[in-house]
C-alpha cells in the first residue's frame, strides 16, 4: 500500500486492514462490507488519499439531461427538506445512478469549502472512485445508511458525514440517491438519526410524486396505516392496470406486500404483475368505493396477515380529462421552452401535434428568437427521433453549399475526397433536416432542393445514381418571405415544400414569461458555472425594462457577461453590460400605435351605456392608448411612465386588445 503519514490516518488504515484480515470491528456491516469491496473489488488503497472529483460541465449536462423528469420531480421535496434543516449546516445533494450529484443545495458562504470536499453539484462519489461514501454504499446495498467520519474508507473524506437514502423508480429499480451531509461534526454517529429519519421521508415522498406522475392514466392505491395521514402523507402507493395486476409500487409499499403475503421483503420488481387479491381482501372493482368521496377512516382494506390499511385509490386520468387539460400531452422537450405566456403555449400545442407528422415546417421568427431551439424540440418530441442535421443556409459560402447538402462522388471536383462522403441531406435521412436561414438559399440551388423534397431522391455530384431519402424538413427563417417571393427571389413551389405548416416565435418583449425564461437560463449558466447565481432585485429590475432587440440570444450574452462579471455569485446593475438600444426603435412597430387612438375610441362605451366593470376597462384602454402614443410605443418609457414591469405593460395590451 502507498505511503503513510500522519497517527490518525496511520490508525484508519490499520482499522481497515484488520477488518481485511478477518478481526471484529465495532463499525455497522454496512461499513465493514463496503471497506471489503473498496479493496477486493474496486482495488482502493486506503494508504492513497483522492481528493474529490468533480465531471466536467459536459459530462454533467449529460448525467442531468438524462436526470432531468427525476430532478423535476424531486425538486419540491429537497427544497421542502433544505427548509427543515436551515441554519444546521446541512448540504443536500441529489446523485443519480452513477453516483454523479446532479442537483445541490448548500450554503453559498461555505460554497468553496463544499466543493473541495465534494459536497457539490457535479461531485463523482461512486464508490469504486471515492471508496466508502453515503451515495457510494448507498448505490451498492440500495439501504439508507449513515456513513459517518472515519467510516469513509478514504481519509480525504473523514471530517464528513454523509446520510443517504435510495430513491427507486416505479419498476423497483434503484435510480438515484439522496444525501444529507455535512462538512464536519464534532458530534457521534447517533447524532444524525434525526437525518436519517428526515432523508427516508424525502425519498418516499418524491417516490410517491414520481409515481403518481407516471401512472396518470392507471388505478393508483395509496396507503397508510393512520387515516388522519391517507390523504394529506400516504406511506406507501401501488399502481394497478385495468385487470387489478401491479405495474408499479414505491418501496415501502414492497414491504407492506412482503408482510401481506408472509413472504417478508422481496425486490419491488418481483410484484409487478401479481394480481393485487393476492395481498388485500378487495380486487380492481372495488377501488372506487375507496376514492375520496368517503370519510378516511371508512376506506380500509385487510391485508392477507389480517391486518387492517387505509387506502385512497385515484381513478386514471380518462382521455376526455386528457382533452380538457392538452397541456399534459405537450412532450417536455416542447414545454421547457416556455412559461405562462399564452402565445407560447398556443405554440407548444400546435408543435406537440405537428411533431410526429410527415408534414413540413418553417418556423418564422427575429433573429435569437429560439427558432433552432424550437426545431431541436420538435425533433426531441418525436417518436422516432432519427438524426438531427442542421444546415445554416446562410453560413455556408455559395460555391460549397451544393457539395454540403448533396454530397459527392470520388473526385467530382477539385478538392473532393478520393472516397466520395454523402451530403447533410443523407446524413438526415430518417430523422429532421433542419435548414436555418433558409431565405438565404441561392436561388440556383432552391430548385435542385425542391426536387428532392418532392422526389424523396438525392443525386450526389458527380453521380447518376438517385439513393432514396427520407426526412421531415423543419425550415427557419427571420426573413420576410412574402416580400422574397414577391421580388422572385424565392420559389413559390419551394415555399409551399417547406412551409405546410407555420410557427411564429413571438419575440421576447412581447413575452409575458420573461421572468420565468430569465430564471431558468440563469440556472443553467449557474449550473456550467459551478455556482448559484441570483439576480438582485435592482439588476432583476433593469433587465425586464430592455427591449431585447436581440431576443433570447442577446439575453443569454448578457447573462453570460453578468456571471463572469459579479462577485460572490450575485448579479447586480454593475455587472450587466451596456444597453446600446436603451433608447431605440419604438415598440410596438411603426404604423402599429397610430390607430391605437382610434382603437380604443373604438372599444369606448356609448354615451348613456351602464358604468360597471365594462365601462372601467374602456376607460383602461383609452389611458393606456395615450400614454402608448405620448411614448411613441416605447414600451419601456411606457413601463417607467406608469411604474411598472414591461412584462405587464404587454399583458395589459393583450388584455385589452391593443397588440395585433
Amino acid at each position: 500500500m502507498g505511503q503513510r503519514s500522519s497517527s490518525p490516518q496511520v490508525a484508519h488504515i490499520t482499522e481497515i486492514e484488520r477488518v481485511l484480515n478477518g478481526q471484529m470491528s465495532t463499525r455497522d456491516d454496512v461499513v465493514v462490507e463496503s471497506w471489503k469491496r473498496c479493496v477486493r473489488e474496486h482495488g482502493l488503497d486506503p494508504a492513497r488519499s483522492q481528493p474529490a472529483y468533480i465531471v466536467p460541465d459536459s459530462q454533467l449536462r449529460a448525467h442531468r439531461e438524462q436526470s432531468e423528469r427525476l430532478i423535476s420531480i424531486a425538486r419540491s421535496g429537497i427544497e421542502n427538506l433544505f427548509r427543515q434543516v436551515a441554519g444546521q449546516n446541512y448540504v443536500l445533494l441529489l446523485a443519480d445512478r452513477a453516483g454523479i450529484t446532479v442537483d445541490f443545495f448548500g450554503d453559498p458562504a461555505f460554497e468553496d469549502d463544499l466543493r473541495r470536499a465534494g459536497l457539490y453539484l457535479g461531485a463523482d462519489w461512486s464508490e469504486d472512485l471515492v471508496g466508502t461514501c453515503g451515495v457510494g454504499a448507498c448505490i451498492a446495498t440500495g439501504q439508507p445508511m449513515t456513513i459517518h467520519q472515519s467510516d469513509h474508507f478514504d481519509v480525504a473524506h473523514t471530517p464528513l458525514s454523509c446520510t443517504a437514502a435510495p430513491i427507486f423508480d416505479t419498476g423497483g429499480n434503484l435510480s438515484a440517491v439522496l444525501d444529507i451531509s455535512l462538512l464536519r461534526s464534532p458530534q457521534p454517529k447517533a447524532s444524525q438519526h434525526l437525518a436519517l429519519h428526515l432523508v427516508t421521508a424525502s425519498v418516499r415522498r418524491i417516490e410517491l410524486a414520481n409515481l403518481m406522475a407516471t401512472m396518470r392514466r392507471d388505478w393508483v392505491l395509496r396507503l397508510a396505516h393512520s387515516p388522519e395521514f391517507l390523504d394529506v402523507d400516504p406511506e406507501a402507493a401501488i399502481a394497478l392496470d385495468a385487470s387489478g395486476r401491479i405495474i408499479g409500487l414505491t418501496h415501502d409499499a414492497a414491504s407492506i406486500l412482503g408482510r401481506a403475503d408472509g413472504k417478508g421483503l422481496r425486490a419491488p420488481s418481483a410484484y409487478i404483475g401479481a394480481p393485487l387479491s393476492d395481498f388485500f381482501d378487495i380486487g380492481i372493482d372495488d377501488l372506487p368505493a375507496l376514492t375520496r368521496g368517503r370519510a378516511a377512516e371508512d376506506r380500509v382494506a385487510r391485508l392477507r396477515d389480517g391486518s387492517a390499511i387505509f387506502c385512497h385509490a385515484i381513478a386514471p386520468t380518462t382521455h376526455r380529462q386528457s382533452i380538457r387539460a392538452p397541456a399534459r400531452a405537450i412532450p417536455a422537450p416542447l414545454k421547457a421552452l416556455g412559461g405562462d405566456d399564452a402565445d407560447m403555449k398556443s405554440l407548444q400545442l400546435k408543435a406537440a401535434r405537428l411533431a410526429d407528422e410527415p408534414l413540413p415546417i418553417l418556423i418564422t421568427g427575429e433573429t435569437g428568437s429560439g427558432k433552432e431551439r424550437l426545431a431541436r424540440a420538435l425533433h426531441q418530441s418525436r417518436g422516432k427521433p432519427g438524426p438531427f442535421v442542421a444546415v445554416n443556409c446562410a453560413a455556408i459560402p455559395e460555391a460549397l453549399i451544393e457539395g454540403e447538402l448533396f454530397g459527392h462522388a470520388p473526385g467530382a471536383f477539385s478538392g473532393a475526397l478520393s472516397k466520395g462522403r454523402p451530403g447533410l441531406i443523407e446524413e438526415a435521412d430518417g430523422g429532421v433536416l433542419f435548414l436555418d436561414e433558409i431565405g438565404d438559399m441561392p436561388l440556383a440551388l432552391q430548385g435542385r432542393l425542391l426536387r428532392v423534397l418532392s422526389e424523396g431522391e438525392v443525386t450526389r455530384l458527380g453521380e447518376a445514381r438517385a439513393r432514396p431519402v427520407r426526412v421531415k424538413t423543419v425550415s427557419a427563417t427571420n426573413r420576410d418571405l412574402g416580400a422574397l417571393l414577391e421580388s422572385g427571389r424565392f420559389r413559390h413551389d419551394l415555399y409551399y415544400r417547406i412551409a405546410a405548416a407555420t410557427l411564429a416565435l413571438p419575440p421576447l418583449r412581447a413575452r409575458t414569461d420573461f421572468e420565468w425564461l430569465l430564471d431558468r437560463l440563469l440556472s443553467a449558466i449557474g449550473n456550467e458555472r459551478g455556482q448559484r447565481l441570483r439576480l438582485d432585485s435592482a439588476a432583476r429590475l433593469a433587465l425586464i425594462r430592455r427591449d431585447w432587440p436581440g431576443n433570447i440570444r442577446e439575453l443569454l450574452n448578457v447573462l453570460n457577461v453578468a456571471a463572469a462579471m459579479c462577485e460572490d455569485a450575485t448579479i447586480t446593475p454593475e455587472d450587466l453590460p451596456h444597453d446600446a438600444t436603451a433608447n431605440s426603435a419604438p415598440l410596438p412597430e411603426a404604423g402599429q400605435t397610430a390607430g391605437l387612438a382610434q382603437r380604443a375610441r373604438r372599444q369606448a362605451p356609448l354615451p348613456g351605456s351602464p358604468a360597471g366593470p365594462v365601462a372601467e376597462t374602456a376607460t383602461n384602454v383609452a389611458e393606456l392608448a395615450r400614454v402608448l402614443e405620448a411614448c411613441n410605443g416605447n414600451i419601456s418609457a411606457v413601463a417607467r411612465r406608469l411604474g411598472v414591469d414591461r412584462t405587464t405593460v404587454y399583458r395589459r395590451m393583450k388584455r385589452l386588445g391593443l397588440m395585433h
